[in-house]
C-alpha cells in the first residue's frame, strides 16, 4: 500500500517511542492524527504506543510514557514509526534492531523521527536510501552510514521509509501525509488547529538556527546569519559576510548592534561556541575534532573561548553532561 496514495481507509500506525525522546517530537506525530480525526469526525488514524521490551519510557520531560503494546515478531500495520532523540545506541541494541528490521516487513511503511533515523540506519533500512536526521548530528550521522544519501531536508521519503528532522519537520510530514492521503482542506484545517502558518517543504534545509522572528523584524541581520551558518568550520570575515547580503560592513556593524546588541564578529563567535557545546554534551567527538569543525585554530584557543562563555573548560561541560544522563 501507497499511505501517500488519495484515500478513504484508516491508517494503522505503531509508534515505537524509546526512552528519552522528546515529547514534542511524538506530540507533532500522536496530536496531528488526533486532530484529523476529531475534525474529519470519523477514524482516520488509528494508533498505539509500543515499547522495546514493554516498560514505560521515560522522556527528555521526565514525563513517563505508558505503552499500549511491546513491539515483538507479530507486529503489524500500516506504517511503523520509530521516535527517539538521547542515547539511541542505549536503548536499542543488536537484538532490537533485528526485531525492527524484521518487523518492518509488516508494515507498509516505516519512518524514523529525529534519532529514530539512527535507528532505522543502525537496523540497515536505510542501506543505498536518502535520509535525514536532526541537524545537530547531520554530518556524524554521513559519517557513520557512507551507505546512506544523507540529506540536510526536514523530511526525506524515499520509497517505504520516510525519516524527519526532529518536531517541527515531523508536523510538516505530518501535515503532507494528511494532505496527500486525505486532501488539502483537511491538511489546512488541522494546520489551523494548532495556529501553524508555517510553509515548509520537505526539501527545505534544517536550519542550525530558528530565525522566524528575526526574519520578520530585521531580514538584513536573519540572512547574514544563515550566511555565517555555511561557515561554521571555516569562519569568513565580517567584511565578506557583508558582502554576501549586499550591505556595507559599517550597515552590517549598526543592524546587529541595533538587533542583537553586539556586533557580528561577537555573534559569529558566539554562534560557534554554541555549535561546539552541542557536539561537546552530544557526541563522543575529540574535542580537538570539535574544535576544527567550529573553525577554532587550535585546541586551547578553543577551550580558553568556551571557558570565558561558558565558565567551564569543554572536558568540565561534557563531565557534566554525561553525570547528569546516567
Amino acid at each position: 500500500m501507497d499511505i501517500f496514495a488519495p484515500s478513504d481507509e484508516k491508517l494503522r500506525i505503531t509508534l515505537l517511542v524509546l526512552p528519552e525522546s522528546s515529547m514534542m517530537s511524538m506530540a507533532s506525530a500522536l496530536d496531528t492524527m488526533r486532530a484529523a480525526n476529531r475534525i474529519a469526525s470519523r477514524e482516520l488514524f488509528e494508533w498505539q504506543i509500543a515499547t522495546l521490551n514493554g516498560n514505560p519510557a521515560r522522556l527528555t520531560c521526565d514525563l513517563t510514557i505508558e505503552p499500549d503494546a511491546i513491539l515483538d515478531a507479530d507486529s503489524s500495520g500500516d506504517v511503523l514509526i520509530v521516535i527517539a532523540s538521547f542515547n539511541q545506541q542505549h536503548h536499542a541494541g543488536p537484538a532490537h534492531l533485528k526485531l525492527i528490521k524484521r518487523v518492518s516487513r509488516n508494515f507498509s511503511a516505516v519512518g524514523g523521527i529525529e534519532a529514530g533515523s539512527w535507528i532505522l540506519a543502525r537496523s540497515g533500512l536505510l542501506e543505498r536510501r536518502s535520509a535525514t536526521t536532526h541537524w545537530e548530528d547531520l554530518e556524524e550521522f554521513a559519517n557513520r552510514f557512507p551507505a546512506v544519501n544523507c540529506k540536510p531536508d526536514r523530511f526525506v521519503i524515499d520509497g517505504k521509509v520516510f525519516t524527519t528532522g526532529g518536531a517541527s519537520p515531523t508536523f510538516d510530514f505530518m501535515l503532507y501525509l494528511i494532505r496527500k492521503r486525505y486532501g488539502y482542506p483537511l491538511a489546512i484545517e488541522v494546520s489551523s488547529a494548532f495556529i501553524y502558518d508555517g510553509v515548509h517543504s520537505a526539501t527545505d534545509t534544517q536550519p542550525l538556527v530558528s530565525l522566524g522572528m528575526l526574519e520578520n523584524s530585521e531580514p538584513r541581520v536573519a540572512a547574514a546569519i544563515h550566511v555565517m551558518e555555511q561557515y561554521i568550520d571555516e569562519p569568513i570575515p565580517t567584511a565578506r559576510v557583508a558582502r554576501k547580503v549586499n550591505l556595507s560592513i559599517r550597515m552590517l556593524e549598526y543592524l546587529f548592534r541595533q538587533t542583537l546588541n553586539m556586533s557580528p564578529a561577537a555573534y559569529y563567535r558566539r554562534l560557534r561556541l554554541q555549535t561546539a557545546r552541542r557536539m561537546v554534551v552530544d557526541t563522543r567527538l575529540r574535542l580537538q575534532e570539535i574544535a576544527i569543525r567550529t573553525g577554532f585554530n587550535s585546541l586551547s584557543s578553543f577551550s580558553r573561548l568556551f571557558r570565558n562563555h561558558y565558565q567551564q573548560t569543554p572536558g568540565e561541560c561534557r563531565k557534566q553532561a554525561q553525570a547528569f544522563t546516567r
